[in-house]
């Protein structure tokens, strides 16, 4: 078997902005600290524009330019890598949020989510790919496990309609189940389910929600094309107020487990 790869923890247009602003930073003798105080964010938050982990916005730069005495240095470079406001290519990918993530809450309206995925679950979904693509979204389930940083906290919320839409055969379905109530079992996993009925809610769309270390925010939201990876305030916003819903709806987990255990004896 091939050696697996190691994801990228950043990309190269983050990094190369990075140690850009950590250079002219460094020169103008200011501290993260400064900048922080200035930008309304956390050291924490310079820190991880500085690695080529986090993605900034452009008054955020124009902030740091002034700062640091760039001359329009920092901005014209913020400029190149940007396209109508969005970095080409992405200035950080969601697996290296995911992995970085404090707290993840993530609403799924068809199948189960990819940190809860049994290989032969997966395996199914990932026909059109490698057995390679199967390998890393189980890699990625290490984020719940691990020892060190600790393990993320997950909460997956998920419609009813999951638990009895065929993804490959009965016994996948049945062994994919019974890892949801495995997984629950686990201090940091919360798993209810939405039932049907009453007012709609999360009709949007299946995403996930990301807290980081230092309480900012950011969101992959899942389209018919492509995900979209977000920290938009008002995309987070709306997610919000969707949570909202969704969470006055969600059973208990205990009634969730219930109903899980009714839909594997279905099986």
């Amino acid at each position: 078997m091939a050696p697996r790869r190691q994801r990228p923890t950043s990309e190269p247009a983050l990094q190369a902005f990075g140690r850009q602003m950590k250079r002219y930073r460094e020169n103008a003798n200011v501290v993260q600290q400064a900048i922080a105080a200035h930008t309304n964010t956390s050291v924490s938050y310079v820190s991880l524009i500085e690695t080529g982990k986090r993605r900034c916005k452009r008054e955020f730069v124009e902030t740091v330019d002034r700062m640091t005495r760039a001359n329009g240095a920092l901005l014209e470079l913020w400029d190149d890598l940007n396209h109508d406001g969005r970095p080409v290519p992405l200035w950080f990918d969601w697996p290296a949020v995911e992995q970085e993530a404090a707290e993840l809450i993530t609403w799924q309206h068809t199948v189960i989510p990819g940190l809860l995925q049994t290989p032969d679950y997966a395996r199914v979904l990932l026909r059109d790919h490698d057995e390679q693509a199967v390998d890393v979204r189980i890699e990625r389930q290490a984020i719940l496990t691990r020892d060190k940083p600790p393990p993320t906290m997950l909460v997956a919320l998920l419609s009813e309609a999951v638990l009895t839409y065929p993804v490959g055969t009965a016994e996948i379905m049945r062994a994919q189940l019974e890892h949801l109530i495995t997984m629950s079992e686990r201090p940091n996993v919360t798993i209810q389910i939405v039932p049907h009925g009453g007012p709609p809610a999360g009709t949007g769309g299946a995403f996930v929600l990301a807290t980081m270390q230092d309480r900012s925010e950011a969101a992959y939201l899942e389209t018919t094309v492509r995900g979209i990876t977000s920290d938009d305030r008002q995309d987070l916003a709306g997610l919000s107020k969707t949570l909202m819903s969704l969470r006055a709806k969600a059973l208990p987990e205990s009634m969730s487990l219930d109903v899980i255990r009714k839909a594997i004896e279905e099986l």
